[in-house]
């Protein structure tokens, strides 16, 4: 019936949306729309319509930004169950929108008039990762915040950090010669960090048991390069993560054997 459309409704939904009534409805005879849109999580409703009536509505979830934190926007302090959120206005606009929670599905709004940049949060669980955005505004009452909200920063909170419940997975040894070996590995889920992970800690110990001193990695490595190795020699790789609480537990490798001469095929092993 594509060729009876008569034209198109679209509903920008801001997510959450403390107010009562329905967002604002577009009607367009184009299939397409440019909206000014904040940092917030935001919903689309577009159904199409003709002498006949209304469509069923097409739902599309606008993509969470790339972007990470705005650094040196927002800064929390955690009190108890609670967190101090604090900003300093780059200008005086009539409001500013808070959001927080731990994902589009748990988002809590809150209009702020006050002029300092200063809001308490409260209900705050531990190991959980929260993010908290701050919006300036000119609409400040109930009404619908497209083209007038602008992102003032973004940053994410953890009220109690714990240490990681699992270590890295998918553990691989790979290139192996007389002397040295590749390590890769998949780095530990966001869920399973229960704090910001500050890196790995990655060591080696052979059939006797002598274990290599541990090295320090980045959060963002995936991979290591073992070398000074012995010749024909059994070995099992440990690696762990850690955040500012503590080091969480080591995932072990299966162990592999370093040649007498030449290389060996590569090894995958999965834990």
């Amino acid at each position: 019936q594509s060729e009876n459309i008569l034209g198109y409704f679209i509903n920008v939904e801001r997510i959450p949306n403390s107010c009562s009534h329905s967002p604002n409805r577009i009607s367009l005879k184009e299939r397409k729309i440019l909206v000014n849109l904040s940092m917030a999580y935001y919903r689309v409703n577009i159904s199409a319509y003709n002498e006949a009536g209304e469509s069923p509505q097409a739902i599309y979830i606008v993509p969470e930004f790339s972007g990470t934190d705005l650094p040196g926007q927002i800064h929390v302090k955690s009190q108890g169950t609670n967190a101090v959120v604090t900003w300093t206005p780059e200008y005086n606009p009539k409001c500013f929108v808070v959001d927080w929670g731990t994902g589009k599905e748990d988002m809590h709004m809150k209009i702020v008039t006050m002029a300092t940049g200063n809001f308490t949060l409260d209900n705050f669980q531990p190991y959980k990762l929260y993010k908290i955005m701050v919006h300036a505004s000119d609409v400040c009452q109930c009404e619908n915040f497209i083209g007038h909200e602008k992102t003032f920063g973004v940053t994410h909170f953890y009220s109690v950090e714990g240490v990681p419940r699992t270590g890295p997975a998918n553990v691989t040894i790979m290139n192996i010669t007389k002397h040295s070996a590749l390590v890769k590995w998949t780095e530990i889920a966001a869920e399973d960090r229960l704090g910001f992970l500050q890196g790995y800690r990655i060591s080696c110990t052979d059939s006797s048991r002598k274990k290599s001193p541990t090295v320090t990695l980045n959060s963002s490595a995936t991979s290591y390069h073992l070398t000074g190795l012995k010749e024909k020699t059994t070995y099992r790789v440990q690696i762990s993560g850690f955040t500012n609480a503590g080091e969480g537990p080591l995932t072990l490798s299966q162990p592999f054997s370093t040649p007498k001469y030449g290389t060996v095929e590569p090894l995958s092993i999965c834990i």
